[in-house]
């Protein structure tokens, strides 16, 4: 395999690609923000407490997670363009129909339809990382589309209580969907592979394809069935499901937190929420550039990727004391761990782009995604067993104490779980060439 000429013009359509999963990411998570933000308006409507709250949204994380199980296999099987098609369509066509929702049955059937629809985003976004990048730049790559969280994040509680206080709380949602419709008409026309692309020149083809042993969207897949037999796919599935609910916990409960501990309604919240996921945005996409940077430093993969990991995982101990500080010192402690995680989370995925084969990274993918949603259903509704239980007792910081310690702790557990399982972040691919004829 030849290497780019460093002296020639590359071309950058790869990152054009990268420029389309990013706001992919970003409208799914302005979607997934808005019930949320608007939780206390809703509540005339809807006369829900905390725990009804949290079993919406443990539904909406149940059929989330059957639909990443879904959607990985779905994508494996007719490829990223049409899996990512079909995903964005449905999320987008579900988003604008819960507009038309009016009671707590009706928002729970709404949420659940949601989930479902949504589970294509990420493996389709990991695997057209693996088809875009080399392993060098994968990492980077994917921290960049993974900030489209935050930065959906940042817009919901800029925008969405604008919308509400203006147009009804309907407007949200369907703005919502009406931008996802919007990316279709981007993605369905220009989206392909390497190779088909005319503008790719031969130099970023080159590039792309820099790593020994690269295999395109053709190449060996390992049977679904197989994959749990492998200690990687195990690296990757329990970190998904001890980390992936911190980052639920932050997107579904941080307003409760800073009404019910702090006083502070939509009103006078949304700030410090904007802020939050401002410092998460730059974290995040700091954190994914140094594995990457370690790498160009001589350091193999698997040292890069966990020291990495081992930084955020730092990161994220600050959390222990959020319930003791003032607004804007929870506020800088809450976006250094939640920077923390989505850099920790960008990271977690390209170790699966870089031990299994470009045909089951989205099998992969979905298998650990499943894994954080069954653990992300149960926490909503723990989460609001607490909340309720240590409110009655007129101490509500206490509950959200206990919360956040988890929190604070989930990723050096993980990251001892990955040193044990896949202590060199081997490859798989030597070990299914049997499974190519």
């Amino acid at each position: 395999m030849t290497f780019p000429d460093s002296s020639r013009p590359m071309s950058a359509v790869r990152w054009l690609v990268c420029a389309l999963l990013f706001f992919a990411t970003t409208i799914l998570y302005f979607d997934r923000q808005i019930l949320s933000l608007l939780k206390e308006p809703l509540g005339g409507l809807l006369h829900w407490n905390d725990t009804q709250y949290g079993l919406v949204n443990s539904a909406f994380q149940l059929a989330y997670g059957l639909s990443l199980l879904a959607f990985g296999w779905i994508i494996d099987r007719f490829g990223t363009k049409i899996g990512y098609a079909i995903t964005i369509a449905g999320w987008s066509l579900t988003a604008m129909a819960t507009a038309l929702v009016s009671t707590l049955g009706g928002f729970f059937i709404a949420r659940i339809a949601l989930g479902f629809a949504e589970g294509g985003n990420f493996p389709a976004a990991i695997k057209a990382v693996a088809l875009w990048f080399p392993k060098k730049e994968r990492a980077f790559a994917t921290s960049i589309f993974n900030s489209g969280a935050n930065v959906g994040a940042i817009a919901a509680p800029a925008i969405v209580p604008w919308l509400y206080f203006h147009f009804g709380w309907q407007s949200a949602f369907l703005v919502a969907g009406f931008a996802g419709i919007v990316w279709l008409a981007f993605w369905i026309p220009w989206y392909g592979v390497p190779e088909q692309k005319k503008k790719v020149s031969p130099e970023e083809l080159a590039w792309i394809e820099s790593d020994a042993g690269v295999e395109q969207e053709t190449g060996p897949k390992i049977p679904w069935a197989s994959l749990l037999k492998y200690r990687q796919t195990w690296a990757f599935i329990i970190p998904k499901f001890l980390t992936d609910p911190v980052w639920w916990f932050y997107l579904f409960w941080l307003p409760s937190f800073f009404k019910d501990s702090r006083g502070l309604d939509i009103k006078h919240s949304w700030t410090l929420l904007v802020t939050i996921y401002s410092i998460v945005t730059v974290i995040s996409i700091a954190g994914g550039w140094i594995s990457g940077f370690l790498a160009k430093k001589g350091l193999s993969m698997n040292l890069s990727r966990k020291l990495g990991m081992l930084l955020f995982a730092l990161c994220a101990l600050p959390m222990l004391a959020v319930t003791h500080v003032g607004n804007w010192g929870a506020v800088l402690l809450i976006g250094l761990a939640g920077g923390a995680h989505q850099a920790w989370s960008a990271t977690l995925f390209t170790t699966v782009s870089d031990t299994f084969p470009k045909r089951s990274v989205g099998s992969v993918i979905g298998i650990g995604g499943l894994a954080g949603s069954v653990f992300g259903a149960c926490f909503p509704y723990i989460t609001g067993l607490l909340t309720d239980h240590f409110k009655a007792l007129g101490q509500p910081t206490t509950g959200y104490g206990i919360l956040f310690g988890f929190c604070a702790s989930a990723y050096l557990v993980s990251l001892l779980i990955i040193q044990i399982l896949n202590p060199k972040l081997e490859p798989v691919i030597t070990q299914t060439a049997t499974l190519k004829s």
